[in-house]
């Protein structure tokens, strides 16, 4: 019988990302390893599950950095033609033979901070794991917004691995926090093994703010753009995007899957009803 854990690895990169490489290399002595990705990038995709075109699992050889090892070695990985969600609910349902211990989502080109959260694919493979009641963790590396599409050799991913690391072996050891789904940990670009972190809660600002697409005719083939930005006179010294972006550390949020307004269910009936009749 197996004792080892079993690490699940996703991404929403793609399984050619280095990103996802540097996780295999920072957790290969940990426990078995399940990597499974999406076949091309799916980075902004959030939790979505649109109609599946291709459902086909593909073996295929992914080559992780010498991080922990003397050398480069191959592992045994999967890709499929779906979204990150798609991807991790294959991974559990038709490719695992027994219950996966954790799942590691990333290490994600670009940051994932802020109001937004909800559309990374990042974020929201490790929400889909979390779904089926597996302990989940989803990392990024602060880059610049040229890398966010593309893969990139000049990326350094070795600190965020060792925060990967890190991590993971605290999940695998003492679990998650109390009333925590999974852990959303941003790395800082300039970090180094020895940056320190701090448990951090999602800002209220948005950081990813969309752009007009500068279109002049409604047929014209442009998309919207994004910048990133933030209010520091009004950003929290608490958020992800002040420990990240300002004190250069790494921010760990503790998650939820229950999104419930608690201060609004003693409030409800207050406002939205009339002397305890509802309105017509």
């Amino acid at each position: 019988m197996n004792n080892r854990p079993l690490i699940l690895i996703t991404n929403d990169d793609g399984i050619e990302s280095p990103g996802l490489h540097a996780s295999v290399a920072a957790l290969a002595d940990l426990g078995d390893l399940l990597i499974i990705a999406p076949k091309q990038q799916q980075t902004g995709s959030g939790r979505s599950y649109p109609r599946i075109k291709d459902a086909a699992i593909y073996p295929i050889t992914v080559t992780a950095p010498a991080y922990y090892t003397d050398k480069t070695r191959e592992y045994s990985a999967y890709m499929v033609d779906m979204t990150p969600a798609q991807t991790v609910d294959i991974g559990v349902l038709d490719l695992a033979t027994r219950p996966i211990d954790v799942c590691v989502s990333g290490i994600n080109y670009g940051e994932n901070i802020g109001s937004g959260i909800t559309a990374s694919g990042t974020v929201g493979a490790a929400l889909e794991a979390a779904i089926l009641g597996i302990p989940s963790l989803a990392m990024s590396l602060e880059t610049l917004p040229q890398y966010h599409f593309n893969y990139s050799n000049e990326i350094d991913f070795r600190a965020s691995a060792h925060f990967t690391r890190y991590f993971t072996q605290q999940v695998l050891s003492q679990g998650l926090p109390p009333k925590t789904d999974l852990l959303k940990i941003d790395v800082p670009s300039s970090a180094t093994m020895e940056t320190a972190w701090r448990t951090a809660r999602v800002s209220r600002q948005s950081y990813y703010v969309p752009l007009p697409s500068g279109r002049t005719e409604l047929n014209e083939q442009k998309p919207l753009g994004y910048t990133t930005s933030y209010n520091p006179d009004t950003l929290e010294p608490d958020s992800d995007i002040y420990i990240t972006m300002i004190d250069k550390q790494v921010a760990v949020v503790p998650i939820q899957i229950d999104m419930t307004a608690e201060n609004a269910l003693s409030s409800m009936d207050q406002l939205y009803r009339n002397g305890g009749k509802q309105l017509c």
